[in-house]
């Protein structure tokens, strides 16, 4: 690959320097999941923010066909208990045979729906 990374390891030192620790990091074309400890040294908006710009930034790196990249402008935030985080990074690094049977869009939905979060299906997708 040309800029010398893959774009996970590169939002994972981001991460790293913004005194988040990475756990786990996966997703698929369309979209990336990531297990981490926030920092209380940002506010997690600004975290989001600086991820997603320098990682986009660092994408166009990559290959002249990704000149354009960019990532949507929301994001999806869920707490995690510590018990959970082996089972949480199993999902993510098992998401490529996961999203043969779902979409991203029908996961996301699922998963609102299942912890009764409220959310507006106009704002969900740009």
């Amino acid at each position: 690959m040309v800029g010398g990374g893959h774009p996970r390891a590169y939002q994972s030192r981001i991460l790293q320097n913004l005194e988040c620790n990475s756990i786990t990091i996966g997703g698929v074309w369309d979209h990336v999941h990531v297990l981490c400890n926030l920092t209380k040294k940002f506010p997690t908006a600004k975290v989001l923010e600086i991820v997603k710009k320098d990682s986009s930034k660092f994408t166009k790196t990559l290959d002249s066909t990704l000149r354009d990249f960019h990532w949507q402008n929301g994001y999806g935030l869920f707490s995690v208990s510590p018990s959970h985080f082996e089972a949480v990074k199993k999902y993510i690094l098992d998401q490529e045979e996961h999203h043969k049977k779902e979409t991203f869009q029908e996961e996301y939905l699922r998963i609102l729906k299942k912890y009764r979060a409220a959310y507006d299906e106009r704002y969900l997708w740009d």
